[in-house]
């Protein structure tokens, strides 16, 4: 059964047909066993990237590709990676499904342009970044808020590649939930060091990655 309706398929041809600019690296890691979303996660991809001859799909098994899980520091499947001309780290742990469908639809656009929709203010803030940057977004699929924090973590690493932006799945990884005490989402880590809750508008968030450096 598909996991993209008619009207869905139809409606990424066009908007990526106007606006994909150049090619587009969709990955996914799973694994065989105690990954119950990995096969939907799969299958998401496989739709998506048949939407248009830019998108090209890669699937590896973080067990029998583990130098390139290593390589890529993914740690956690199902993982899902968008590269561009840059290897950026925009990530996805768990599916992007529900809300944060249109996160994973718009990063793929960003990322086939090489740019984000910062702010040129925002933009010279994050280039000038020269340590790395780890962030955690922490999301359920039925949360409005989530995708605007997501977006955010994204587009910071699309302009910087010392970044890091993890979106997470609360109710998938539930004992890394727990390690972090995620009781409400969107919640954000950053660095391990700095923790808050809720969507924050762009100015906020990055005075507080700025905050770990």
């Amino acid at each position: 059964m598909s996991l993209l309706k008619k009207d869905d398929r139809e409606f990424l041809e066009n908007k990526f047909e106007r606006e994909l600019e150049s090619n587009v690296r969709i990955i996914l890691f799973k694994k065989k066993s105690d990954c119950e979303f990995c096969e939907t996660a799969e299958q998401l991809i496989e739709e998506v990237s048949l939407t248009s001859t830019r998108l090209i799909k890669e699937v590896y098994d973080i067990d029998e590709d583990a130098d390139l899980a290593s390589k890529w520091r993914v740690d956690k499947v199902p993982a899902i990676l968008i590269f561009g001309e840059k290897e950026y780290g925009v990530r996805f742990f768990g599916l992007p499904s529900g809300y944060e469908f249109s996160t994973f639809i718009e990063d793929i656009v960003d990322i086939s342009r090489n740019t984000s929709r910062l702010t040129p203010r925002t933009k010279e803030a994050v280039k000038k970044i020269d340590k790395p940057v780890h962030i955690q977004v922490f999301v359920t699929p039925s949360c409005p808020y989530c995708p605007r924090v997501v977006r955010l973590a994204h587009q910071f690493a699309i302009e910087n590649t010392l970044i890091t932006g993890d979106m997470i799945e609360a109710l998938e990884f539930q004992e890394l939930s727990n390690r972090y005490n995620v009781l409400a989402v969107p919640k954000t880590i950053i660095n391990d060091q700095i923790f808050f809750e809720g969507a924050v508008p762009e100015t906020l968030f990055l005075q507080q990655v700025l905050k770990v450096l």
